[in-house]
């Protein structure tokens, strides 16, 4: 259990950290979306790989913890890209139509 706390947590530090850096689109999405899709991702894959048996054997203990961590980092950084270049296009493509009213 502790695991999973200590994995959260990183990965959380992790999402903020991705939501830090990405200043061309961090204006179109919330703060909190990176954290939560990297600490839903890390957690998922930190069940499946120790479910596969693949933690709490020795050598292989570090394999749930890395996997995690990365897996939650790289789908957060994939996720909040695709969804601020989505959201950016569509609020300028959204405000073009609300200025030609005008």
């Amino acid at each position: 259990m502790v695991d999973l706390v200590v994995i959260a947590l990183l990965s959380a530090a992790a999402g903020a950290i991705v939501w830090g850096t990405d200043r061309k689109h961090r204006h179109t999405y919330g703060e909190l979306l990176p954290a939560g899709i990297a600490v839903a991702a890390a957690l998922l894959t930190w069940i499946i790989t120790v479910a596969a048996g693949l933690g709490y054997q020795p050598g292989l203990t570090w394999i749930p913890w890395i996997a995690s961590l990365l897996v939650g980092v790289v789908l957060s950084t994939t996720a909040t890209q695709l969804l601020g270049r989505r959201r950016t296009a569509f609020e300028r493509a959204h405000m073009t139509v609300i200025l030609r009213q005008y």
